[in-house]
């Protein structure tokens, strides 16, 4: 009996010990506080403070004060609760017949905040046509907690690639200017509440206006590429191709309403076709790219129907039909020499070739009929390089350009580079009276569209300094007159 009376005392003689608190019950005092958010320390009410070890509980008033008195000295943990907001705890000394301050900072909750719903696009129209140059975007977003929202735009030039971005926007409208015409654009929205990742909408399309009159195509150096530019007669231009591809050699046809260009394919150089303004690309040639001593120095023609194009590779003269089909070898020269550049007469019956040494010298320049059949010579016999080949609406005049100072070197450059006519009547090549400026090159001569004029790319002999398109009269000597800064392969139509 002994031995068991013994072993209860033990027990409870444990349970007390174990039911001890580190708390002094020598004396009382008080801890006053606040509840305010983390980012704007505005006051928040109703927040629910707690301690422990636990005494009471008390709800915040409408300045986010509580204050908990008469509480029994010693150390505590007190807790700040509200819906929306991350529970925080502060701990704090209750000293004798004293009073302990504590705020408490507030983050907002995210953990079950949702994120906004995808915005919707709702102007311009997907795919909408002939829109203005100034515009403006507008969309819808909205967000279950009714989170303040901020966006983000994205919008590229669909002929450039050029990708712009408008970030920060506090409305759901932004207004474009500066837009180039005849050009596609890509938009897109991002959404976001500041907690949550972006959502992102899908992505909607417009194009702007069509460019009016564009009677000029012609080339110029972006990022190292050649990249095509259609223009007015005020100067207004657009850019055509993407400067990110090796575009060149614009020829349009107004049959048919296409613009022909030559562009690098890999190690090759293929003809495609667009449309006006840069769209509907179509490759035209495949197994036989055109071809050339210096693709720089290398042209092709249109037929007046647009039907067919003419193009050379090496020594050979090759017809395709506009569509890729109807491949044929036209002619082929009976010395070797390669084919730079041909012209195709609007009546179709004669074609003018340029033929050269694979260094680009030994020029000649002689009339063929579609059979393959040589009719009659134009040039042969100078030293030098010639370029730029038209002939006339009347098959009787045929304008080039040649170096009369015969300079020859391996990089191709030009001393004294002047333009010619020859007249098939006469049998006669004369000089263009207009003023060339000594030192300076006149080159890829072609005559206006009426035949007064001719358009032509001046530039310096040094072969570096800055190409110009100017145009001249075939009549009047002080007619000199620059059309476009920068630059070259010029075609009027």
């Amino acid at each position: 009996m002994k031995k068991i009376g013994l072993k209860i005392l033990v027990c409870f003689i444990l349970f007390v010990s174990c039911s001890e608190e580190v708390i002094d019950d020598t004396g009382a005092g008080s801890v006053k506080g606040r509840v305010v958010d983390s980012q704007t320390f505005e006051p928040i009410k109703n927040a629910r403070i707690s301690s422990s070890p636990a005494t009471n509980t008390y709800f915040t008033d409408d300045n986010g004060d509580f204050i908990f008195d008469k509480i029994v000295v010693g150390k505590y943990s007190f807790q700040a609760q509200k819906e929306g907001y991350t529970a925080k705890f502060e701990a704090a000394s209750v000293n004798k017949n004293s009073t302990t301050q504590i705020v408490f900072e507030l983050e907002i909750s995210t953990a079950n905040n949702k994120p906004p719903a995808i915005p919707v696009l709702t102007a311009p129209g997907d795919n909408a046509k002939s829109q203005a140059l100034k515009l403006n975007l507008t969309w819808t977003a909205t967000d279950q907690e009714s989170d303040v929202l901020t966006y983000v735009v994205t919008v590229k030039n669909g002929t450039t690639d050029v990708v712009t971005t408008y970030p920060d926007l506090k409305t759901a409208t932004l207004e474009l200017s500066g837009l180039s015409y005849s050009t596609k654009y890509y938009w897109q929205v991002s959404a976001s509440d500041g907690i949550n990742p972006p959502t992102n909408s899908v992505t909607k399309t417009f194009t702007t206006l069509a460019f009016p009159n564009p009677r000029f195509l012609y080339i110029k150096k972006v990022n190292s590429n050649n990249v095509i530019y259609t223009a007015d007669e005020l100067g207004n231009e657009l850019q055509l191709t993407s400067s990110e591809v090796n575009s060149y050699r614009p020829r349009k046809n107004l049959q048919i309403k296409k613009i022909a260009y030559i562009s690098s394919d890999g190690s090759q150089n293929q003809i495609y076709t667009m449309n006006p303004d840069g769209s509907g690309v179509f490759k035209v040639t495949n197994s036989i790219p055109v071809a050339g001593f210096n693709m720089e120095h290398v042209n092709y023609c249109w037929s007046t129907n647009g039907s067919q194009l003419i193009y050379p590779n090496f020594d050979k003269l090759y017809r395709i039909n506009s569509n890729g089909g109807g491949l044929i070898q036209l002619f082929k020269t009976p010395n070797g020499k390669f084919i730079s550049e041909c012209d195709w007469s609007q009546d179709g019956s004669k074609i003018v070739l340029k033929v050269n040494d694979i260094s680009g010298y030994n020029v000649e320049i002689y009339v063929i009929n579609t059979s393959g059949t040589v009719l009659y010579e134009v040039l042969s016999g100078f030293n030098g390089a010639v370029s730029g080949l038209n002939i006339s609406v009347d098959n009787e005049k045929i304008v080039y350009t040649r170096d009369v100072s015969g300079y020859e070197s391996s990089n191709y450059r030009r001393m004294d580079s002047r333009i010619f006519v020859y007249n098939h009547t006469t049998n006669t090549s004369t000089e263009l009276d207009i003023e060339k400026p000594t030192g300076y090159n006149d080159l890829d001569v072609k005559f206006s569209p009426n035949e007064a004029d001719v358009i032509f790319v001046n530039t310096s002999n040094d072969g570096i300094s800055i190409k110009n398109i100017q145009t001249a009269s075939l009549t009047q000597t002080d007619s000199r007159v620059t059309l476009f800064s920068g630059g070259s392969m010029p075609e009027w139509k």
